[in-house]
């Protein structure tokens, strides 16, 4: 995912007039700013994910801005929607909103009024993109245990005790507390239940794979309390 500038707006309206007058007073409000006609030259932008807030208008030559946002939510990350229209009514507002967006603003509206829309639109998209990065920063720490470490970690999940793990894994206790201890520190948390929350949040499998074996590990004893 981008990091790019967080106050990259968009702007589709087939009105090259309505394109040009809300472009130059997001400028002069500090926004970079692009500028679209219709929804299919949005779509076909390549760099889509560095938009911050995208200022729709409902009629389009092509697709509809409510179509428009349909199709934005199929994408891995879509940016938060202003919608601006001439023609807009309470049952189409209501679609909107529901659908995601953040304001719906009729032509012709109040300078201030859009800009504060606009803003709170980048906050939004802020808050997702934080969102976002932290289950990315979650998933990778999860991907970084090794596959014991995983059976041991769905365990300690579903609240089992040490000894009931190592009797699952057929492995000893001790063995067991130095996969946990590993854990908690490729994970980054100092308790069970930072754990379980993390776990829930970056959507591990939890699982009963934790008994598990594989038929090729040897059963002795000894052997065991060595096994990684």
């Amino acid at each position: 995912m981008s990091g790019t500038n967080q106050s990259n707006v968009a702007i589709v309206d087939d009105d090259a007039s309505v394109r040009q007058a809300l472009a130059r007073l997001l400028r002069t409000a500090g926004h970079s700013v692009q500028t679209f006609g219709c929804a299919q030259e949005f779509l076909q932008h390549p760099a889509i994910d560095d938009i911050g807030c995208l200022v729709l208008d409902v009629q389009l030559p092509d697709l509809n801005g409510l179509e428009l946002q349909a199709a934005l939510e199929q994408l891995a990350r879509a940016p938060a929607v202003v919608f601006i229209s001439g023609y807009g009514d309470i049952p189409m507002t209501v679609r909107a909103m529901r659908a995601g967006a953040v304001d719906f603003l009729t032509k012709p509206c109040d300078a201030q009024v859009f800009l504060n829309a606009v803003a709170q639109a980048l906050q939004v998209d802020n808050a997702q993109r934080s969102r976002q990065r932290e289950l990315t920063a979650e998933r990778m720490r999860l991907a970084s245990l090794t596959q014991r470490e995983h059976e041991v970690l769905h365990g300690i999940i579903a609240g089992m005790r040490n000894k009931q793990i190592a009797a699952e894994l057929a492995i000893c206790e001790k063995t067991v507390k130095v996969h946990r201890a590993h854990i908690m520190d490729k994970m980054g948390v100092r308790s069970v239940a930072e754990l379980v929350r993390l776990t829930e949040h970056a959507g591990a499998d939890t699982g009963n794979s934790v008994t598990k074996k594989t038929s090729t590990e040897p059963q002795t004893h000894a052997h065991l309390c060595m096994q990684a």
